[in-house]
């Protein structure tokens, strides 16, 4: 019997969420009458929902949810509101099988649960792997939430992510930029989010996008010709923008954290991102400077944001 409602547990930031859209388009794509509940970073997950690929999302940060990592039983409200569902998918962390144990509901409930963090490259993949034991595989790991406008004309430099590790030092940004305005008449745009520290003399290359609402962000991300950034959740945003991205790595694997697509390309030194230098950059962004065509319509989403 195919599923008639469908719960998905899963939580991370806004790169988490992006890699496991293409699972969620599967789902939707063999099982469209089935409403999709996605318990996580309600702020990601509103895109999905926009997607059309998600119909409710519960933040993960709800109280209730973490009664799923205490003894039994639960609350009876909140029991009741489980059974509802006949298939349950987590990607939630579970080591020690503390949530895992309060699934099955029922006995037509079916629960799959998979490792939070990807086993195998690109990311994506490692969540569609989930789906196997449905009968369930994916033909494509990208999930296209826009594509550039005609008119692009912005460069976009997001020069932070979710951890200094797998940051460039500013000081490069700004020699980069410098260098690109050389190169031909240049307008950026800087983007930072919510804990990224000020860009400081970057935000005088252009406008300066902080904290935007994902949908503005996805707005100006489509004004974009080129994105550079490194490993974070915006990049991932920006590919799925189809906006030709230079990726710079250090400590994490692009094989498994750039965003598939030849409209990316990852740049990796080594484990400490110090080593690469402007000019290596400089070289990897100079022929993408050149307007790419959009994606091919197959590529293309049904519904822009």
């Amino acid at each position: 019997m195919p599923p008639t409602r469908i719960l998905v547990l899963r939580g991370g930031a806004l790169g988490d969420f992006i890699v496991t859209l293409p699972a969620l388009q599967l789902l939707r794509r063999v099982w469209p009458a089935a409403p999709i509940t996605l318990v996580g970073n309600a702020r990601a997950a509103a895109l999905g929902q926009t997607a059309g690929v998600i119909d409710r999302v519960c933040s993960q940060s709800e109280a209730r949810w973490s009664a799923l990592y205490a003894s039994p039983p639960l609350p009876s409200a909140f029991a009741d509101e489980l059974a509802a569902f006949d298939l349950v998918l987590n990607f939630w962390p579970d080591p020690d099988g503390e949530l895992a144990r309060h699934f099955p509901r029922h006995p037509a409930q079916r629960f799959l649960t998979a490792p939070s963090h990807p086993a195998v490259a690109p990311a994506a993949a490692h969540y569609c792997a989930a789906l196997h034991p449905l009968g369930l595989t994916a033909d494509s790991f990208r999930f296209p939430l826009g594509s550039p406008s005609p008119d692009a004309r912005l460069v976009a430099v997001h020069p932070g992510s979710g951890s200094p590790r797998k940051n460039w030092p500013l000081d490069r940004w700004h020699a980069l930029c410098l260098r690109l305005r050389e190169i031909a008449p240049t307008e950026f745009l800087i983007v930072t989010g919510d804990a990224e520290p000020d860009p400081g003399a970057l935000a005088n290359f252009g406008r300066h996008a902080h904290a935007l609402p994902l949908p503005q962000l996805v707005a100006a991300l489509r004004e974009c010709r080129l994105f550079l950034g490194h490993d974070s959740g915006i990049s991932h945003l920006a590919a799925a923008c189809g906006v030709p991205c230079v990726l710079l790595f250090g400590p994490t694997d692009p094989a498994v954290w750039s965003p598939p697509g030849e409209h990316v390309h990852a740049l990796r030194r080594g484990s400490d991102l110090s080593t690469i230098t402007v000019d290596d950059v400089l070289a990897a962004a100079r022929p993408r400077l050149i307007r790419a065509p959009l994606a091919p319509p197959s590529l293309r989403p049904s519904k822009l944001l």
